[in-house]
C-alpha cells in the first residue's frame, strides 16, 4: 500500500496558494481590514477624480481649480472622523440611533419643501450660506438602522418574524418615500426601496409577499415617471439616446463618448476632453464616465471590483455575527451603497435610466459622503463582533490614534502588551 504524505503542500503550488487564501479568509479581522482597505482606495480614487473632473468647470466659473476639490477634501476629513467614531461605538447605540435619525430626516424632508432650492426639476437641497444640505441622504441611513432594529426586536429563537414588516415598517417606509418623492427625487426613492427589499430578503419573507411588494414598487415607479414630463423625456432619451443626442439623450451620449474614447487604459489622468463642458455634471452624477475616459476600461473594472469586494465584506460580516440586528443592518447598508453604485454605473453606460444619484465615495458631494462613511464606520464596528475579532484586536495593543494621543499628553498612556507567562 502507498503511504499518504502528511507534508503540507508546496507554498508555490496551486494547492499551497489555495491553502494560504483559506487561512487569510479565516482570520478574525479579515472583514475589518477588507472594509477599511477598500473604503480607503475608493475615497482616494474619488478625491483624485473630483479634482480632475471639476477643475475646468471651477475655472470657468471664476473659482480656483481646487475649489470643489477643497470642499470635497473637507467633507471627507469630517466623514473620516465620523467613520472612526462610528467604528468605536457599541451595538446598542446603533439600535437606538435609528429612531431620532428617522425623525430628523423626516423633518428635513418636510423643511426642504418650504425652503429648499429646485434644480433640474428636483427640490432636494437646502442652502445655508456655503453649506448645502440634502436631507434625503441621511434618510437612507435612518431607514437602515430603524428598520433593522424593528425587525430584530421581533426575532424569536434566531428567526425573524417577517410579519413585523407590515406594521410599522411598511407605513414608515411609505411616509419616507412620499416625502422624498414630493421633492421629485425618484433616484433616492429607489434606493430606499432597495434597502427595504434587502430587509425583506434577510427576514425570509414568503415569495408571494416579496413579489407583491416588488410589483407595487414597479407600478408606483412607472406612475411617477408617467405623470412627470421631464422623467418621460429621460426615458425617451434612454431608449434612443443617439436619436435624441441634442435633447433628452445629450448627457448619456456625451457620457458614452467619454467612456468609449478611453480605450483599454485611458487618455491619462487629467486628460479628459469631455469635462470641458461636454458632459453635464461631470464631477457628480457622471464622474464614472470621466473615470473611464481617463483611466480606461481597466480603471472602470477596478472600481467595479472594489464595490464587489465591499459588498462581499459586508455580507461576510452579516453571516459571521449572530446578532439579528447586525445581520439586518449589514445587508441593508450594503444594499444601499453597492446598489446605488450599480444604479449610477448602469445609468452612465446606458443599461439603466438616468436617476441623478451619485456614485458612493467617488462623486462630489458632502451630503452623500457623510452618511455613507457613517454606514461604513458602523460596518467596521460590526466586524469587531465577529468570532475571535475582539481577542485579535486586544492582542495587537493600542492603535495609532491612541498612541498619538498619549504622545501628545491628551490621552492615557499607551499600554504595552505584556508577555503571558506559562503557569508552572
Amino acid at each position: 500500500m502507498t503511504a499518504v504524505s502528511d507534508r503540507p503542500p508546496d507554498a508555490g503550488s496551486f494547492k499551497g496558494r489555495l491553502v494560504r487564501v483559506r487561512e487569510l479568509l479565516a482570520r478574525p479581522l479579515f472583514s475589518y481590514h477588507l472594509l477599511l482597505g477598500v473604503s480607503a482606495l475608493l475615497m482616494a480614487l474619488g478625491l483624485m477624480m473630483v479634482l480632475s473632473a471639476s477643475s475646468i468647470h471651477a475655472l470657468q466659473t471664476r473659482q480656483s481649480a481646487f475649489a470643489l476639490f477643497g470642499r470635497q477634501f473637507i467633507s471627507m476629513a469630517l466623514g473620516l472622523l465620523l467613520m472612526w467614531i462610528c467604528s468605536r461605538l457599541p451595538l446598542r447605540f446603533f439600535r437606538l440611533a435609528g429612531y431620532p435619525l428617522m425623525v430628523f430626516a423626516a423633518l428635513g424632508l418636510v423643511l426642504v419643501m418650504f425652503i429648499g432650492t429646485s434644480e433640474q426639476g428636483a427640490q432636494r437641497w437646502i442652502y445655508i450660506g456655503e453649506l448645502t444640505i440634502q436631507p434625503s441622504e441621511p434618510a437612507k441611513l435612518a431607514l437602515v438602522l430603524w428598520g433593522a432594529d424593528l425587525l430584530a426586536k421581533g426575532a424569536r429563537a434566531g428567526q425573524i418574524e417577517w410579519r413585523r414588516l407590515l406594521i410599522p415598517l411598511m407605513p414608515g417606509l411609505a411616509i419616507m418615500a412620499v416625502l422624498v418623492m414630493l421633492g421629485s427625487d425618484l433616484g433616492t426613492t429607489l434606493v430606499l426601496m432597495m434597502i427595504f427589499l434587502a430587509l425583506l430578503w434577510v427576514v425570509g419573507a414568503p415569495l408571494k409577499l416579496f413579489g407583491g411588494i416588488l410589483s407595487v414598487m414597479v407600478l408606483a415607479t412607472v406612475t411617477m415617471i408617467t405623470i412627470e414630463g421631464y422623467r418621460s423625456a429621460r426615458i425617451k432619451g434612454w431608449l434612443d439616446p443617439w436619436g435624441n443626442a441634442q435633447d433628452a439623450g445629450y448627457q448619456l451620449v456625451q457620457g458614452q463618448i467619454g467612456m468609449g474614447s478611453g480605450g483599454w487604459f485611458g487618455l491619462g489622468l487629467g486628460a479628459s476632453r469631455q469635462k470641458w463642458n461636454w458632459t453635464p455634471h461631470a464631477e457628480s452624477d457622471f464622474i464614472f464616465s470621466i473615470l473611464g475616459e481617463e483611466l480606461g476600461l481597466m480603471g472602470t473594472l477596478v472600481v467595479v471590483a472594489l464595490f464587489g469586494l465591499l459588498g462581499y465584506a459586508g455580507l461576510r460580516v452579516a453571516t459571521r455575527v449572530r446578532d439579528p440586528f447586525v445581520r439586518l443592518a449589514s445587508v441593508a447598508a450594503i444594499a444601499w451603497i453597492v446598489g446605488q453604485a450599480i444604479v449610477n454605473i448602469g445609468a452612465v453606460i446606458g443599461v439603466l435610466p438616468i436617476t441623478g444619484i451619485p456614485l458612493p465615495l467617488i462623486s462630489y458631494g458632502g451630503s452623500a459622503l457623510l452618511p455613507t462613511l457613517a454606514a461604513l464606520g458602523m460596518l467596521l464596528a460590526f466586524a469587531k463582533h465577529e468570532p475571535g475579532a475582539r481577542e485579535a484586536l486586544a492582542a495587537r495593543g493600542p492603535g495609532p490614534v491612541a498612541r498619538g494621543l498619549s504622545w501628545l499628553g491628551l490621552g492615557g498612556p499607551a499600554r504595552r502588551r505584556r508577555p503571558v507567562r506559562a503557569r508552572r
